[in-house]
């Protein structure tokens, strides 16, 4: 079967389908607002146990070719 271009096949005919968290640091916050966003996104990476967690800190450089980069591991 074809899959579309996210998924992955494993050698073993299993599929998946790659989920990342993507986060953006709010550029110009004041130092306790960052602190209380780091705190944030840390407790939702545990509680979601999440393995592909990305930071990127400007939004312009949040492009497809970026994305796939990040996961090129999965190919």
């Amino acid at each position: 079967p074809r899959y579309p271009s996210c998924a992955y096949q494993h050698e073993d005919g299993r599929v998946s389908y790659p989920l990342c968290f993507i986060f953006s640091s709010p550029v110009g916050c004041k130092p306790e607002q960052q602190m209380m966003y780091a705190g944030s996104k840390n407790k939702l990476v545990q509680t979601a146990e999440l393995t592909k967690v990305f930071e990127i800190r400007n939004t312009e450089d949040l492009t497809e070719e970026w994305l796939r980069e990040k996961l090129g591991f999965f190919h």
